[in-house]
């Protein structure tokens, strides 16, 4: 257990003041791949990021609420990118006292964003961990990829304290991403009988959810985007070798049309090539970005980097999908609550945020000899995203009715409670399913649940470095699929003059089930002991936590979603 506070002593203002943890519940835990290469030397530079208090998070939940709920008269009615920083702007004293702050340390190489609720600032190591007492850096390496952290809990003065969230750079290694290689790897042997098709393309998945060659994107006010991290890049011959082989029946584009931040020079990544080429054939023929953060300093958190792009970028994409996600236990519930309070300025915008749920199924965490507990995901178990697990098909290489893929990520946070649009939904699964349920010591059913609904996550064709690959499977695929279907949904209501979707899940609580195919076969994987015996939640009928409210039938679904 650790200690909540510890305490010595600062000069700020002439005064001493008592110092205290910010992220006293962040795991310094190094991961067993990452390797210690060392402590860096005291002049190397690092670029910190500082998450200042922000006004208002209540108000910006509720007006996202409001926005996003069809029943509500504000429904639909977004806010500009300098209306949420009106909102949010951190008060003035904030924003004086970490100025001040940074600069009695010499700190003055520093940039803001739109919202002023940011600061990334450039520092030497020695100048950091006086700064941040308790602090000590390290660079550690894995695969090729090198990062500096510190390799303890890092302080602030006590009158600081009540101003910032936390300090980015300092903790929280990169995770390994979701398991698109390692499927990969595990499933490429089976043996298939002739005459089944030999795995996912566009056609199959177009001819699934029922879109047909007339489903094209044509609006010119419409985008959508993948972001990309841990150095993911694609690369645009992949992605129009891939349309040239997989896109002959239906109009689209080969050319994403803007990659914000630096495309790597080196491989494609399989998770790149994966969310771009499929996002553009059910998204298709429309406007795709590519976000991408090439890790330039060491000392960045990438997620955290294409949040605060977000946050400072007046024109946004509708709809974005990203694959990646972390251990809720591994993160700061100050870390967790502050990117769900971004999560929720861009969702008062307009925006569409989409999550993969992960490939662990409900996870694993063990806690003492002989007791584990399932092992939420985040950001999937934030409340303010739209979650997206995975199925397969009930007859492989046949395009049949769809079952849980045994990998779909699903199940309870430990931090966020159940937001008020899912807990009727939630309420019916637990109690027609109570007598199959796993031991309730394994899940907290009172916090937020997901997936909110799923796609095909097995058995995907991939180009990437000019190499068509079968037999990609995860939730990373089955994200940029929804994506696109979303985005083309959005192009439909721009047309007919209705805004876009933004934050779908209250709307898509409501429908009940409406216009998306019912899974209802299968469970997903869990903690391997006597108890649950690998065996995590079980797919039944309406909303699950394995496959959310099912798969999309697209013009079930744009009906639905074209009434208002």
């Amino acid at each position: 257990m650790r200690t909540l506070l510890t305490f010595t002593t600062v000069l700020i203002c002439s005064k001493l003041v008592w110092s205290g943890y910010l992220e006293a519940d962040q795991d310094v835990l190094v991961p067993e791949e990452w390797t210690n290469v060392g402590r860096v030397s005291p002049f190397e530079e690092l670029e910190l990021t500082f998450a200042l208090k922000q006004n208002n998070v209540d108000l910006l939940e509720e007006k996202l609420r409001l926005s996003s709920d069809p029943i509500s008269p504000l429904y639909g009615k977004h806010l500009s990118l300098d209306e949420v920083a009106s909102l949010v702007r951190p008060s003035d004293l904030t924003q004086k006292l970490i100025h001040y702050w940074l600069q009695s340390h010499g700190v003055t190489n520093c940039l803001t964003i739109r919202t002023q609720d940011f600061l990334q600032c450039t520092m030497s190591a020695e100048v950091a961990e006086t700064l941040l007492p308790g602090s000590k850096f390290h660079r550690y390496v894995r695969d090729g990829q090198s990062v500096v952290r510190s390799s303890s809990p890092y302080s602030v003065p006590d009158a600081v304290h009540q101003h910032l969230d936390f300090v980015g750079g300092v903790h929280r290694f990169p995770p390994k991403g979701l398991d698109v290689s390692t499927a990969l790897s595990n499933r490429r042997h089976r043996h298939y009988k002739p005459g089944l098709h030999v795995g996912v393309t566009p056609s199959i998945l177009r001819a699934r959810y029922n879109l047909t060659a007339a489903d094209v994107g044509s609006g010119q006010n419409n985008s959508q985007a993948v972001a990309q991290f841990l150095e993911q890049y694609y690369h645009p011959a992949d992605l129009a070798e891939f349309m040239s082989m997989f896109g002959r029946s239906f109009q689209h584009l080969s050319k994403v049309d803007r990659v914000v931040g630096t495309q790597g020079a080196g491989k494609a990544g399989l998770e790149a090539s994966l969310d771009v080429e499929y996002i553009m054939s059910t998204g298709a023929n429309i406007s795709t970005w590519v976000f991408t953060n090439p890790g330039r300093h060491e000392s960045q958190e990438p997620f955290l980097q294409w949040m605060i792009v977000l946050s400072n970028m007046s024109d946004l994409p509708w709809v974005h999908t990203i694959s990646y996600g972390d251990d809720e236990d591994s993160l700061s519930v100050a870390y967790m609550t502050r990117i769900n309070t971004e999560f929720m300025k861009a969702g008062v915008r307009g925006v569409s945020l989409l999550f993969a749920s992960g490939d662990s199924g409900a996870g694993c965490r063990h806690l003492t000899k002989g007791e584990n507990s399932f092992r939420p995901s985040f950001p999937a178990s934030s409340p303010y995203v739209t979650t997206v697990g995975g199925t397969s098909f009930k007859n492989p290489f046949k395009v049949t009715y769809e079952v849980t893929d045994y990998i779909s990520g699903g199940g309870f946070s430990n931090i966020f409670k159940m937001p008020d649009y899912q807990a009727s939904a939630v309420a019916g699964y637990l109690k027609a399913t109570a007598a199959g349920l796993p031991p309730q010591t394994y899940f907290n059913t009172s916090g937020r649940a997901y997936p909110d609904l799923a796609a095909l996550s097995d058995n995907y064709w991939v180009v990437s470095n000019r190499v068509p690959i079968p037999w990609v499977s995860g939730t990373s695929a089955s994200t940029p699929v929804v994506g696109g279907i979303l985005a083309l949904i959005n192009d439909q209501r721009l047309q007919k003059g209705l805004p876009v979707l933004g934050f779908l899940n209250p709307r898509l609580y409501q429908l009940n089930g409406q216009a998306l195919f019912d899974v209802t076969e299968g469970c997903h994987l869990s903690c391997l002991d006597e108890k649950v015996q690998g065996k995590g939640f079980c797919a039944a009928p309406s909303w699950d936590p394995v496959t959310g409210w099912g798969t999309p039938n697209y013009p079930a679904l744009l009906a639905a979603l074209l009434d208002k």
